[in-house]
């Protein structure tokens, strides 16, 4: 039987059923930690990255437009400063270019489940600017920078072959003009207000530790699970 032709009950009991931190799962000393956040973000990744979990810069960004409706997507983690600043990109004109536009605001969350670790950033957001934005496009490999050139991202597509056409004929611009960079292409940086250190445990007693930013330091507490 399918997931779509499952009774009610069976999809209630099939999910309820699924195992959670099912994995060996690290230490976290909440009273022992750095005076800000990003020196423990690091810590985390590089132990993320030494235990194999997949893609770890991969992270949830969301945005809302201007009446406040939310939309969520993965992106991947293009840098994160001393400042306390965590970049992403996309064109601007996308969906979530216009939300970012109309309000200025993003959360982003991190989920690495082999150890059971979630980080969750949010605070404003800020175009890193023209330079900077254009050295991120050129970072990118042929492919993605011909998709980026197509300037059409969540527009409906109505027939597939426009796409591989468009693709090409931008794959062709690329070639004649290595340097061209995609109009609208934009290094956003999300300056961290909040961002709170998340550690599971099987009793569900989590470790929670949230960072806020008060004026050039960070306040630092633990929150209940």
């Amino acid at each position: 039987m399918s997931l779509s032709q499952r009774p009610r009950r069976a999809m209630r009991d099939l999910l309820r059923g699924l195992p959670v931190f099912a994995a060996d799962l690290p230490e976290f000393d909440a009273g022992a930690v750095p005076a800000e956040p990003v020196s423990l973000f690091t810590e985390w990744l590089d132990g993320a990255i030494e235990a194999g979990v997949p893609e770890p810069h991969a992270m949830t960004v969301s945005t809302a437009d201007g009446e406040g409706r939310p939309s969520s997507r993965i992106l991947i983690c293009k840098d994160v400063d001393a400042d306390g600043h965590w970049y992403f990109a996309a064109n601007g004109t996308s969906r979530k270019g216009r939300e970012l536009a109309a309000n200025p605001h993003a959360a982003l969350a991190f989920y690495w489940a082999p150890q059971g670790r979630q980080i969750r950033v949010r605070g404003p957001v800020r175009a890193a600017g023209a330079e900077r934005s254009a050295a991120d496009f050129l970072a990118r490999s042929p492919g993605s920078r011909a998709e980026a050139l197509t300037g059409r991202q969540s527009d409906v597509l109505e027939d597939p072959a426009d796409l591989e056409a468009a693709v090409r004929a931008a794959a062709d611009r690329l070639t004649a003009d290595p340097g061209l960079v995609a109009p609208g292409w934009t290094l956003y940086a999300v300056a961290a207000a909040e961002v709170e250190f998340w550690q599971a445990d099987r009793d569900r007693r989590h470790t929670r530790l949230r960072y806020t930013r008060d004026g050039a330091a960070w306040a630092r507490e633990r929150l209940w699970p």
